[in-house]
């Protein structure tokens, strides 16, 4: 009896190769609102900014603890070795809100409730010569100008991406732009076309029952002819009941739609990004 002798050959997959670390300066700092803080970075390092063609471009922001004195860029590997866990660099993801080519800088915005979280209270404090470490652009979205109108739906977190995309159409767009904020402070003076309308949905308090707010407002809204190409990030939550919307309601096919959770209620950062791996953390569930 004759066969053909087969060799498996097992590897061990390679450790990804961390991104390289862009620093950058902050430039200048402005309010926006009283809970949004625009800080514009430049710098020597923005020469190894390579801008996306996108308006959800976004970059990692490297964090570390004041107290330990880390000088950028942070050999993580290293420190891996000499700190403790909690003691680590920690990631935050943010909307690149604009580019300026001419000038060599960035635009990030912040959102600021006091004392709470990392980012946040970081932006709120930073000052025009403070360094800043940051890996990317990524971002995949731009309006599809053969659209025949768009829908934008988020809370503050996807403000700076809408607003990007807001400024990107052209001049005779349509659309609707629905806006989740705390409270009327909170309103941002927006450049958009005059056939897109912008829909501000306020919301009392941040708890569980605000999921529903986006989509309740866009339920009741009456819904344009023609085929539409939807923007929506933001709570996790809050984007899956949007999906019921658009794919149950409304019979979208998911080409239409750029849907995704930015954030999670009653989660850390940290949890949210590992959650994305679990049953939980699907917004769009593969079809």
């Amino acid at each position: 009896m004759g066969g053909r002798m087969e060799t498996i050959m097992t590897t061990t997959p390679r450790p990804r190769a961390p991104r390289p670390q862009i620093i950058l300066e902050v430039v200048r700092s402005s309010w926006v609102t009283p809970h949004l803080v625009r800080l514009t970075l430049g710098g020597p390092g923005f020469a190894d900014f390579q801008p996306k063609d996108a308006t959800d471009s976004y970059v990692k922001i490297s964090f570390a603890k004041p107290e330990l004195g880390l000088e950028p860029p942070y050999d993580l590997a290293a420190l891996r070795e000499t700190l403790a866990p909690a003691d680590l660099p920690v990631t935050r993801t943010y909307t690149v809100r604009r580019v300026d080519q001419a000038a060599g800088t960035i635009d990030i915005d912040f959102v600021v409730h006091g004392d709470e979280g990392i980012a946040g209270p970081w932006a709120a404090a930073a000052q025009p010569g403070d360094r800043v470490v940051l890996a990317g652009p990524g971002g995949a979205y731009r309006p599809d100008p053969t659209a025949d109108w768009h829908l934008f739906a988020g809370d503050e977190s996807a403000i700076p991406a809408i607003a990007a995309a807001l400024e990107a159409l052209p001049a005779d767009a349509k659309g609707l732009a629905f806006l989740e904020i705390g409270g009327r402070d909170d309103l941002v003076d927006l450049d958009h076309p005059s056939g897109v309308q912008l829909i501000w949905v306020g919301r009392a308090a941040r708890d569980e029952s605000t999921a529903a707010l986006l989509a309740t407002a866009i339920s009741g809204h009456p819904w344009p002819d023609g085929r539409v190409q939807v923007f929506a990030h933001g709570e996790r939550e809050s984007m899956k009941a949007l999906r019921e919307v658009f794919l149950t309601q409304r019979g979208l096919d998911r080409s239409q739609l750029s849907l995704s959770g930015y954030w999670a209620y009653g989660r850390t950062e940290d949890r949210f990004q590992a959650e994305k791996r679990e049953p939980i953390g699907v917004v769009l569930p593969a079809s």
